[in-house]
């Protein structure tokens, strides 16, 4: 067949997947083309204009250790950072950055066009070209379209008999490119497809209803009807997006204002310090009151979750405001997060209120909330359906079982959010690059990222609604932490080329710094005249008291990771230990060790600060040094039950085992597995909704149960 154009690799749609995918494989030397419906919106930030979180900051950090771009352009782009759950362990530190919407959509597309071997294009891409000359096409046979109504999902089952058999008889089918709706046509050894919502969508407010794969853009119809033909499992998800404000029309001073970080933490290990370092905008916190719950409770039947005019499933963990009125009446206030949308932009996101519901009630609920009264709303919150793929179509690599060459990240693929686009995008194209270079594949365990077990969720489990990442989906995540993304996943990043030799040579400099500090630790003891330098940098001690524990902006103590603050006191028994056995202590920080190690490793502090401040680089660094030794047992016990868990994966679970007794084990999670009676810890581990934290308790109890019933019965 003769193609208009030839390429490596063709990609279709530029959002977060898209994005990722399109720079990883022109960085891996191959051709690559991307192709997207409108240049001008690439990476758009269709609902919080935000990066990071709770577990999806890891998402972020693993990204970029793999050789990513998202972290680069959000610490770019970030216009405040904040360091989520420093009141827990280090293991669920997340962090988290309000963007410049518009300043990162123009990041991406510089880093983009300025990468060499790709190429952008504006087109829709209408379908694909298989190897197989009568796969069934949106665009080879025109007939089957006419008289379609391309506005509504359809709601007939996806494959015929006729087509279950066709898809039989191609069992090898094999991608070779795609074909754009005016007609020519692009030669590819492989696809992938990151579409996010654009497949078949359909926007609804209120009562209105109209196709949009955004609003205000065009749905990828014939895209979407093309997938449904070629015998893959599909199904039908839905997502939402609060309304937008004019912050000029709002009352600020009855919120509760949001700060970002004193020191922001940046999410790329290359980055050195963040952009807007020092003009960071705040985020304000508002309140939801009895009238806004009186307005919804009464116009909930307009809401088209409510009404039926929704069929598909929406996001559990990011509900409606609708949906938290219905689902938690005992509750009499709602929080909601005012955030701003850019440095040039008025435009404020109500972060905390997506809803569905008639434009003149979305209206009245903000007007209801003190604040809001006289604020305009620049655009209505709505509801969006469109058409994903079942996960568990895909390979590990997230190539489809059925069609050799295509791939797929994204939405597309059941999740939500930007940062589990990324890691898919960036996963998908790394394994389609190996495979034209008939090189072995990239699969990561899910006991070394994040973006493993979200890969492995979906293959494994599926979804029924939009994915999200939790760190309690992870086993161990002491193990899979933020600081120490770099050394867990670089290496690989390094090995299929997405790691330049500046990137990796900083890399290992770090790694022997951390390694050196840690052996410094190790052999230092503490003598009485260390004792009184930092005696010096305790928060007690009289020439510091004055200071606030929120106020000292110092290197030498960061007491909001501390439960108490010791005294000379209580050091004075500690002399004659190492300092790393002084740092298990959970009252002692590696902060307050500073003034000592400056001295002991001038070296390591040659880039601090003229006002001895530590920087964040070096200070995460120091962090990390410290999480190692601080929680070296916990990390020594997790380590033996990775092992463990993998000669466990098929274990028996007795028909006696009570999971009402396993405590850690929520009620819902208990329900679900007293009614599928799992067989095994795998089969238990592959059940929707059962997280891995819960199939490790399980496995623990079974030992726990087995040992009291052997009591029970020698008595």
């Amino acid at each position: 067949m003769q193609f208009t154009e030839n390429f490596d690799i063709a990609i279709v749609g530029a959002g977060h997947a898209g994005c990722e995918a399109a720079v990883a494989c022109a960085r891996m030397g191959l051709k690559t083309t991307l192709y997207t419906l409108n240049v001008d919106l690439i990476a758009q930030m269709s609902c919080n204009p935000a990066i990071g979180g709770i577990a999806k900051g890891h998402l972020v950090r693993e990204v970029d250790a793999l050789g990513g771009i998202m972290g680069e352009i959000t610490d770019a782009v970030g216009i405040q950072f904040r360091l989520l759950n420093t009141s827990r362990g280090p293991a669920v530190w997340s962090p988290r950055a309000q963007c410049d919407k518009q300043a990162y959509r123009l990041k991406m597309r510089e880093v983009l066009e300025s990468q060499p071997n790709l190429q952008i294009k504006q087109a829709e891409v209408a379908d694909l070209i298989l190897e197989s000359s009568h796969q069934p096409s949106a665009i080879s046979h025109p007939q089957e379209r006419e008289g379609h109504d391309f506005s509504r999902a359809e709601k007939a089952p996806r494959e015929s008999a006729a087509l279950a058999a066709e898809v039989l008889a191609n069992d090898q089918r094999r991608i070779l490119g795609i074909r754009l709706r005016d007609g020519r046509t692009v030669g590819a050894q492989a696809v992938i497809i990151t579409t996010g919502t654009f497949l078949n969508g359909l926007i609804h407010c209120g009562e209105q209803q109209y196709p949009a794969g955004r609003s205000g853009e065009p749905a990828a119809v014939l895209l979407g009807e093309s997938l449904k033909k070629l015998g893959l499992r599909g199904c039908r998800l839905k997502t939402g997006t609060p309304p937008r404000l004019d912050g000029r029309t709002i009352d600020w001073s009855k919120f509760q204002i949001q700060p970002g970080d004193v020191d922001p933490t940046p999410f790329s290990f290359r980055t050195k310090r963040v952009a807007h370092h020092d003009s960071q905008v705040p985020c304000y916190i508002a309140w939801t009151t009895p009238e806004t719950h009186r307005i919804i409770r009464e116009n909930v039947h307009r809401s088209p979750m409510y009404s039926g005019q929704i069929q598909s499933i929406g996001p559990r963990y990011c509900p409606s405001i609708e949906d938290k009125i219905v689902k938690f009446p005992d509750k009499t206030t709602h929080q909601l997060f005012l955030e701003p949308e850019g440095l040039n932009t008025h435009e404020i996101y109500v972060n905390g209120m997506s809803t569905s519901l008639p434009v003149e009630v979305q209206l009245a609920i903000l007007k209801s909330v003190p604040g809001l009264e006289n604020a305009e709303m620049l655009r209505p919150g709505y509801a969006i359906e469109y058409d994903a793929i079942d996960p568990t179509e895909l390979e590990r690599t997230l190539e489809t079982k059925q069609i050799a060459g295509l791939f797929l990240a994204g939405q597309i693929n059941g999740t939500s959010g930007y940062e589990e686009a990324a890691c898919q995008g960036l996963m998908a194209a790394i394994n389609a690059a190996l495979k034209i270079k008939n090189q072995p594949p990239l699969i990561l365990d899910r006991t070394e990222a994040y973006t493993a077990i979200l890969i492995d969720d979906l293959i494994s489990k599926g979804t029924n609604e939009p994915y999200r990442m939790f760190t309690s989906r992870a086993e161990f995540r002491l193990h899979l932490r933020i600081d120490n993304a770099d050394r867990r996943l670089t290496p690989h990043g390094r090995r299929v080329g997405l790691i330049d030799d500046n990137a990796w040579s900083d890399f290992l400099a770090k790694q022997e710094r951390q390694t050196q500090m840690t052996q410094l630790l190790e052999k230092t003891k503490l003598t009485a005249a260390l004792l009184d330098q930092l005696t010096l940098a305790l928060p007690c001690h009289p020439e510091r008291s004055e200071a606030k524990p929120n106020e000292v902006e110092g290197p030498w103590v960061r007491p909001e990771h501390s439960e108490t603050v010791p005294t000379p006191h209580d050091l004075s028994a500690a002399v004659g230990q190492s300092l790393a056995q002084l740092l298990k202590r959970p009252e002692i920080t590696i902060e307050n060790l500073v003034p000592v190690l400056h001295k002991l490793a001038p070296e390591f502090f040659s880039d601090a600060l003229a006002d001895d401040r530590l920087p964040s680089a070096l200070r995460n660094q120091l962090k990390s040094v410290e999480t190692e030794i601080k929680y070296a047992g916990y990390l020594q016990q997790q380590s033996r039950a990775i092992d463990r868990l993998k000669k466990a994966e098929q274990r028996p679970i007795p028909d006696w085992f009570d999971y009402k007794s396993v405590s850690g084990l929520s009620r819902e999670m208990q329900e679900t597995l007293t009614k599928i009676r799992p067989r095994t810890i795998a089969h238990a581990s592959r059940i929707p909704g059962v997280t891995p934290a819960a199939v490790s308790l399980v496995n623990v109890f079974i030992e726990i149960q087995g040992k009291r019933r052997e009591q029970v019965a020698a008595v």
